[in-house]
């Protein structure tokens, strides 16, 4: 992708980003920021995270003019955020504004613009009292933000929150750009009897009309009636960029790993295999399953005959004997680049939204096995609306394990490259391959929309 013309200054254009502490929201940002410079190379941006994050991806691959810049963390430690994540939620609220701020004044009046996570509610307030415009990055689908941000609607219809789980295959048609949708799929937290988090999370909405953006990673013409919806109504301008993953980098290698032997391992085994015949699995690097439904996949996995790559993270040396010949259990992979190998014919995922939009662009249809939050309505998405995967967990009850039998039996029909439910799968799964591919091209949504974006941004100066 070339980058656009455009008129040098020997002052950069700054722009200050600033992701929720989570994968799911480092990686989208980080993305967007390479986006950005390799479109206008003559970008600067500081990329704000915390002293964490930091560890976590300061070694990674960018180019000179993204500069990272560090806060404090939120909590002792983040990678413990799961086991209290009302404690955690609410700290991104309050912890990290005033460090935030104080950050802004070492840099000065250098800058132009921010572009800070939806679930960084005090961004939009810093960027309105500094006079700094403030574009708002909402790194799910443009689907959970409607949902979100019409919370209302669910509840002056009775559908009270924790209610929903008892009446999951109930559908509801008045979210706006939703036509119908399950209240199964309807973003877990809302499910919860513990309120909290939801009690949080919805804390972040009202101040999304005092941004002066609002930048989805999400792709037009995938969601096309929710963003339709969504431009009526908001007054400023709203951009899609997705995919926000790093397609822009296949030809170089991107290590987390420092064991090159291992990466070397499982990309030649991949590279010894038919074509579309591998499993690829992983359960996204946050919130995970069990160990006893670990247990359970591994038994399926092996029971079914068919060959798989399987990121399992710190539980891969204990699956590898349990999983048998067939297979090849990893600590970690690079995904996209899985993702994107002749041999992988399909992706057994949680459902986060940068799994599915990397798998998206590869063109691999899904098994979904939604955690939490977001994921459900993502696999309402992959099984209901593009009808691009099958439900893992259809029928099976909330908090209930997926039994190795079933897993086995799914998987072995899955994979059935015969099977004429399958190809229909495979085919439109590479029709929207063929759709992300068009969006991210010269003239595409995405790019066009990239480059509204940064001729806002130069204005800002």
């Amino acid at each position: 992708m070339a980058p656009s013309a455009g008129t040098h200054s020997t002052t950069p254009c700054h722009v200050v980003a600033v992701p929720y502490p989570g994968r799911g929201h480092v990686n989208p940002m980080m993305n967007l920021c390479k986006l950005l410079t390799n479109r206008k190379p003559h970008l600067l941006i500081t990329l704000v995270v915390t002293e964490e994050w930091l560890g976590f991806i300061g070694s990674e691959e960018k180019p000179d003019n993204i500069q990272f810049a560090t806060i404090p963390n939120v909590l002792p430690s983040e990678l413990h955020r799961a086991a209290d994540m009302p404690s955690f939620v609410g700290a991104t609220q309050t912890k990290m504004g005033e460090p935030f701020e104080r950050l802004l004044d070492r840099l000065g009046a250098t800058v132009n613009i921010i572009i800070a996570d939806t679930f960084l509610n005090w961004a939009v307030e810093v960027g309105n009292r500094r006079n700094i415009p403030v574009a708002s990055l909402w790194p799910m689908p443009a689907s959970v933000f409607s949902i979100f941000y019409h919370f209302n609607l669910l509840v002056q219809k009775g559908h009270h929150p924790f209610e929903l789980s008892e009446r999951g295959e109930e559908r509801v048609d008045y979210i706006p750009g939703i036509a119908s949708i399950r209240l199964a799929d309807i973003p877990s937290i809302i499910h919860m009897k513990d309120q909290r988090v939801l009690d949080l999370a919805l804390r972040v909405f009202p101040n999304v009309r005092r941004a002066r953006y609002l930048l989805f990673t999400s792709i037009s013409d995938l969601e096309l009636n929710v963003i339709d919806v969504l431009k009526q109504e908001f007054a400023f301008p709203i951009y899609t960029f997705g995919p926000a993953i790093p397609y822009f980098n296949l030809e170089k290698a991107t290590y987390f790993s420092t064991n090159q032997d291992e990466h070397d391992n499982y990309f030649n085994w991949l590279n010894s295999q038919p074509s579309s015949s591998v499993l690829y699995v992983s359960l996204g690097s946050f919130l995970s399953v069990s160990s006893v439904q670990m247990d359970e996949i591994a038994d399926g996995l092996r029971e079914s005959g068919v060959k798989f790559l399987w990121v399992a993270r710190g539980e891969s040396e204990r699956l590898k004997e349990k999983c048998g010949h067939l297979g090849r259990v990893v600590p970690w992979c690079e995904q996209l680049k899985v993702l994107c190998h002749s041999s992988v014919g399909g992706f057994w995922t949680h459902c986060g939204w940068n799994s599915t939009m990397e798998c998206i662009f590869a063109g691999v249809p899904i098994i979904a096995f939604p955690i939490v939050m977001d994921q459900t309505t993502i696999r309402k998405h992959v099984v209901e609306d593009w009808k691009i995967g099958l439900d893992a967990k259809r029928g099976v009850g909330s908090g209930d394990l997926l039994r190795s039998r079933e897993i086995a039996r799914l998987v072995k029909s899955f994979m059935d490259l015969e099977s004429v439910e399958r190809k229909e799968m495979a085919t439109r799964a590479r029709a929207l391959r063929d759709t992300t591919r068009g969006a991210i091209a010269d003239g595409g949504t995405s790019i066009t929309n990239l480059d509204s974006f940064l001729s806002d941004i130069v204005s800002f100066k």
